[in-house]
Formats: C-alpha cells, structure tokens, sequence
C-alpha cells in the first residue's frame, strides 16, 4: 500500500483530477450566466425584476444550506460519497433548463443545481486542502477555484454564441449533459482523503476549541499515534524501526518523563517535506472517528459566524462578494441588452469576470501563501467596489462599461477567493475545519440570494443603476470591515 503523504506534488494525479472534477461543476452552473435572465423575460414573460431573479435566491439559499449540511455531513460520510451524490443530484439540471414548460420548473431546476453545486464544490476543495496540508492552502483554493469559475466563465461565453445562433434553448442548455457526464464518472474513480486529514491530525499542536488537546483529539483515532503517548512503530514503517535496532512495540525512552521529545517527533510538527516517510495509518478513520473530540456544528457554526473576530471577517467579505455575483448574475443582461448590446456581447461580458476571476486565482492563491490573506481581501473588495461603478458611469459606451467593469470585478475576486478559504482553513482546527469551511461556505454563498433580493427590491423600485452603485457602496463598507476584524495566523 502507497504511502499516505501531505503536499501538492505528492499527491499530484489525485488533485489535478479533483481540478478536472470542479471544471464540471463549474461549467454545470456557468450555463446560467448569460441566458436563464432572458429566459424569464423574452420566454416566460416576466416583468418584475424580482421575479426574474427568483431562480438566483432559490439557487443561492440552497446552495448556502447544502454548505452548511455538507460541513456536518463530512461526520458522517466520506467526502468521495458526497461527491457521487453531488453529481448524482444534478443529473436532471440541463434537461430541466433546456424544456421547461414554466418558470416554476427553472426555479425547480435551481433548487436540484444549488443542491449540486454545494455538494460537489465543497467536496472538491476539501479533498484539496487534506491533500496539501498547511503550507499550501492558498495555493489548492485558488487552483480549486480558478478551475470552476474558468469553467463558469467559458460556458457562459460558449452559451451567449449558442443563443445567438440558434436560440435561449435548448442548444446552450444542452451543454450541461456532457458535464454531468464527465463529473459522475471522475467522481467515482476519485480516492477519498479521511487518511490524510488524520495524517495532518498527528501533526497538529494546536488544541481544538472545544478544549480538548492533540491527546484527545488523537486518542480514539484508529492507528494514529498521540506523541509522547504511543510507540513509534504507529508513526513509521517497521522498516525504520528494524533499521534503528527498536522493535516495532518497543515504547521510546526518557522523553515520557521529562517531556523532551526527540528530533524524529519535533519533525513531524515541521514542514512536510517530499522525502520524508511518515505514515497515516494503513486503515483511515472513519469521519466519526475524526470528527468525534471537535466541537459539535453547533459551536463551530457560532465560533466561525461571530464569536471569533477573524472568522467573523471573513464570512462577511465572503457573503458581499457573492452578492455582487448574484446581483449582476441578474442585473447586468438586462443593463446592457437595454443599453443595445446583443447576446453576444452579453455573454461575453458575463464570461469574461469568471474568466479572470477563475484564471487570476492561480497567481492570488499562491501570493496569499507569501504574502497573507488579509492583503488580498481587503485590496480586493475595493476592486470590486470600483468595477461596479464603472459600469453605470460608463453607460453611454455599453461595450466598453461592461468589459471594464468585468475586468476590475474578475480581479478583485480573484485577489479575494483564495485568500478567504485559505484564511478561515487557518484558524480552523482540522478536527472542525470541515465545519468552519461549510459554515463560511453557507454565508458566502447566501450572498447569492442577498444580492439577488436586493437587486430585484431596488431596480423594481429605483432602477438598475441605482441597485449596482449601491452595491458598489456595500462592497468598499465590508472591505473596510475586514481591515478591521481579519488577523493572520501563522502556518503550522
């Protein structure tokens, strides 16, 4: 059996095919972008705003609570099933798209995607960040990341061109079958990770929140050794010890009184190198047993939603930058196709910020590996706030408003996505960071609803450019309150 090791080029053929797997979870929801708002109106006949972007608050909630389950879920079942299950969900999402016979049914469709999209983006970048450990997680969110919204922005793009030449539907929606496709069958070729999180569970040195130390943490994991507790022999292969002259059940010397711990122990709190061989046990935990001495959801839901400052931070930078997604997810096809753009034109508007979102994530997740996350966030929720002003101020040349409006959201977003994962998966134990993940999963991606909400009261009763300056307002207001509640902690 291959050894279990943390590191993104130890476990390089597993991650680039978790990439591959959320390149169709992001194109499954990309085909949204440009078409499902005209759909409302030019199909359904839909004049209220707010009506028109229903599909977005029912995708947004679900999505949000699927979050929030999938953290508690990961106690119960392995990732990979939730994964399968994920893919499984969203098999009637494109079919539903492309032949509903009634609003309703598109709203229905977004309930089964929010529930796909939840299920399957969360796994895939848990997956990740237990294969890397550490010291890489900025740099496997923003690949994780930079993936799906690339797949997002594509499709959206590929699916304005569609509609141009052959209609809303059903030809772009019919896209999303190869992905569904694709998604299910790498998902189920896919290994699961729960022997890695109890590898970097041995090396931890931080207590959980609960209170409970590495020795509790570790004591009722099946084969993970406690330091200082249990023989050597569960931390290395027995050919080390036969090599050292230790017998595989023989316990370690003076350490066990004096609390000195010898150089082959403090290693493992070090930096994970490639050479080095220590092994998680030949038999993973289940996720109870992993799961089991952390918090409960409860407490880690209000640890990670308010009672930690820096958590705290990070979840509401998270649920405004999804709320300036979902509210120009609506606004913006009805802002320019006013303003005499075409679908074309539309679609690539609305590919090209997930584009660059998804593509600038790659040199902004591993910046935020040197640099820190606080950085990132901050500078990038003002980027954000000034690509939403652009966009009515330039109105009068609607090509140009809305590709330079593209182009400073894209960025921002990319300065600020990986940095918020990689931030809440630092102050988050890894006995609970499934949990703290899902939760600030669950508030990000509430945003979607917000913004959708928002956007529908006020261009209903102000107008579109009114609801995108005062999301531009919004946007600079929870940059500045990340400046204030976010800190940085150190890797371990």
């Amino acid at each position: 059996m291959r050894p279990v090791r943390l590191g993104l080029r130890e476990n390089r053929a597993q991650f680039t095919l978790l990439v591959v797997v959320n390149v169709c979870v992001g194109g499954l929801v990309g085909l949204e972008r440009t078409t499902v708002p005209l759909i409302g109106t030019d199909v359904f006949g839909l004049t209220s705003d707010l009506a028109v972007f229903s599909f977005i608050i029912a995708f947004g909630v679900t999505k949000a609570l699927t979050n929030l389950a999938a953290g508690a879920l990961t106690a119960r079942f392995r990732r990979k099933r939730l994964l399968v299950a994920g893919w499984l969900v969203g098999v009637p999402v494109p079919f539903a798209l492309a032949w509903a016979p009634s609003w309703g049914w598109i709203i229905a469709a977004n309930v089964l995607l929010g529930l796909n999209q939840g299920l399957t983006w969360s796994m895939t970048v848990n997956m990740k960040i237990d294969l890397v450990g550490p010291a890489r997680r900025g740099l496997a969110t923003g690949l994780n990341e930079a993936a799906g919204y690339t797949a997002v922005g594509a499709t959206a793009l590929l699916t304005g061109y569609l509609a141009t030449a052959y209609g809303l539907r059903p030809a772009p929606e019919l896209i999303g079958v190869v992905f569904v496709t694709a998604g299910l069958a790498l998902s189920l070729v896919v290994r699961d990770t729960a022997a890695h999180v109890a590898l970097e569970l041995a090396r931890h040195t931080e207590p959980s929140p609960a209170g409970e130390g590495p020795r509790a943490l570790l004591m009722d994991l099946r084969g993970v050794a406690t330091p200082g507790t249990f023989p050597r022999s569960r931390l290395l292969p027995h050919s080390r010890l036969r090599s050292s002259g230790r017998g595989p059940h023989e316990r370690e010397g003076p350490h066990h009184r004096t609390g000195h711990k010898p150089k082959y122990i403090q290693s493992i709190y070090g930096a994970f190198r490639p050479a080095r061989r220590e092994h998680a046990p030949d038999a993973a935990p289940s996720p109870t047993e992993i799961h089991q001495k952390g918090p409960g959801p409860a407490a880690t839901f209000a640890r990670t939603s308010w009672r930690d400052r820096s958590l705290r931070g990070a979840c509401q930078a998270g649920l405004v930058n999804n709320l300036n997604d979902g509210l120009t997810w609506g606004v913006f096809p009805l802002l320019f196709t006013d303003h005499g753009l075409g679908l074309a034109a539309v679609g690539l508007i609305k590919g090209l910020y997930p584009i660059l979102w998804g593509l600038g994530q790659i040199p902004t997740g591993h910046l935020a590996d040197r640099v820190g996350r606080k950085p990132l966030v901050v500078h990038g929720m003002l980027v954000q706030a000034a690509g939403l002003v652009l966009a009515p101020a330039l109105l009068d040349r609607p090509l140009l408003a809305g590709v330079l409006s593209a182009v400073f959201l894209g960025i921002g977003t990319a300065m600020v996505y990986p940095a918020l994962i990689a931030s809440v998966s630092d102050h988050a134990h890894p006995a609970w960071r499934a949990n703290a993940l899902g939760t600030y999963r669950f508030w990000r991606d509430l945003g979607y609803a917000a913004g959708a909400l928002t956007a529908g009261v006020l261009a209903d009763t102000l107008g579109l450019n009114a609801t995108v300056i005062a999301a531009a307002a919004l946007t600079t207001a929870s940059g500045l309150l990340a400046a204030r509640w976010m800190t940085e902690r150190p890797v371990r």
